[in-house]
């Protein structure tokens, strides 16, 4: 496996646009089984009570995973692993034999107390055959969220040595067994097969990263628990990076719980899809440019090349806003007959599409903000300014809460969507506004 940036001496590295660009075909023909599934999800199980409790515990975990696996993929970890590469590659091995150590721990321990509350709220709230689904749900859920936190610890380091075509071979080839076992299994086990299933993916994507990882790194993946310097910065440095994604991740978790007053049978589903499909661009954009644009601010950041930086971050939120605003208008003007054309099968009812479709325009439109918001933070990242995430975590989610409850009144699920759009809005503002101001002492100094 070959890096897929390779410059020559003493010329720059292709741009992050071209480098997107050649990564894309890649990209949408190995994820194609993580955009198709809840298509068949939504053919094989519809709508009803299992579904809306599916859907609940995938996003809790999504939240709880956050809280190990956020801190690693994406995160203040590449940029000092690309310092480490840069000027001190014999404590290269000690780091990353550290990072793998800490990274399973912590995630064992997070997934078995969250798990666990999973499986108590689970004893309070059903019984019957949905007590059945819900603690099976939680435990797959919680091992789950152990291998996601492995394979992001190795996507890290990957990134960090410009390998980018290493994570979607393997996660497309993880994801195309989790669609096999899930339609294998799904009459017998129900929903409960959904989560089976991506375990076993998670599993095969890091039995084919970590060789290449070895490779890539030229160290050998030995889990340890020393304690390098580098080490004890990331975790000061993460906190506040984590804490802040970690809260902004409860949001669609309240997202869910607000569907439920609105007295729509499978609304919490009804939303979820909408929020899949208007979620596709920006999806594109964390698969293709987002690695490539953190390793190279990264760079730039640890080359105190200012002016560097600051034009590959404009460049980058003017190919950001471009690239989103014409895809999210396709999506809107073809909703209708995109959306029956995809999910009108199978157990999913014409009233369930018609209701996505009154949705989507409303999740789709903050996929601009929402995107330009990812550049920004990953901005803030690359030089390791990441205190301003916490605050800004706050932030996101109590306006979450209160949008939530003014528009659904207004609007119900739409107004549900259009509250998350306008949080991306706001958070987006604030990071500008702070990477300005950030870039401005820099110069005075």
């Amino acid at each position: 496996m070959k890096k897929i940036v390779v410059a020559k001496a003493g010329t720059a590295p292709p741009s992050i646009g071209r480098t997107a660009a050649l990564m894309l075909p890649l990209q949408l023909v190995f994820r194609a089984g993580e955009a198709a599934l809840p298509l068949l999800l939504a053919a094989w199980f519809g709508r009803n009570e299992t579904t809306d409790l599916f859907y609940l515990y995938a996003t809790y975990f999504a939240f709880a995973g956050s809280l190990v696996s956020g801190g690693l993929q994406d995160s203040v970890l590449v940029p000092i692993l690309t310092e480490i590469h840069a000027r001190n590659r014999s404590g290269l091995q000690v780091v990353v034999s550290s990072l793998l150590g800490y990274s399973m721990v912590l995630a064992s321990a997070v997934a078995t107390v969250l798990g666990g509350a999973g499986f108590l709220f689970a004893l309070l709230r059903f019984h019957g055959p949905l007590l059945n689904f819900a603690a099976a749900l939680s435990a797959l859920f919680a091992l789950h969220m152990v291998a996601v936190s492995a394979r992001s610890v190795l996507v890290a380091q990957l990134n960090a040595c410009e390998y980018y075509l290493a994570h979607p071979m393997a996660s497309g080839l993880g994801f195309g067994l989790a669609v096999v076992v899930i339609a294998l299994l799904r009459q017998h086990m129900g929903v409960v097969a959904v989560p089976f299933g991506l375990l076993l993916g998670e599993a095969l994507a890091i039995s084919l990263l970590a060789p290449i990882a070895t490779v890539a790194l030229g160290v050998r993946l030995r889990p340890s628990l020393a304690r390098p310097e580098p080490l004890r910065r990331f975790f000061r440095l993460v906190f506040s990076d984590v804490a802040g994604a970690t809260i902004t991740r409860v949001n669609p978790v309240i997202d869910q719980l607000v569907a439920t007053t609105t007295g729509v049978l499978g609304g919490g589903t009804i939303l979820r899809y909408a929020a899949e499909v208007g979620g596709v661009p920006t999806t594109l954009l964390q698969a293709t440019l987002l690695p490539i644009l953190l390793s190279r601010l990264s760079s730039g950041a640890l080359a105190s090349s200012l002016r560097s930086f600051e034009k590959t971050l404009r460049s980058a939120l003017v190919l950001t806003a471009a690239a989103l605003s014409v895809v999210t208008g396709v999506l809107v003007l073809v909703r209708k007959p995109l959306l029956r054309l995809l999910f009108l099968h199978g157990a999913m009812d014409s009233d369930a599409v018609e209701s996505m479709a009154s949705v989507v325009p409303w999740a789709t439109v903050g996929s601009i903000p929402f995107g330009l918001l990812l550049v920004l933070a990953r901005a803030h990242v690359a030089l390791q300014n990441t205190r301003i995430m916490l605050a800004l975590g706050i932030a996101n989610a109590a306006l979450n809460v209160l949008l939530d409850l003014w528009l659904v009144r207004l609007a119900g699920l739409r107004g549900i969507a259009f509250a998350t759009s306008l949080v991306h809005l706001i958070i987006a503002l604030l990071l500008w506004q702070a990477m300005r101001n950030r870039l401005n002492s820099v110069v005075e100094h």
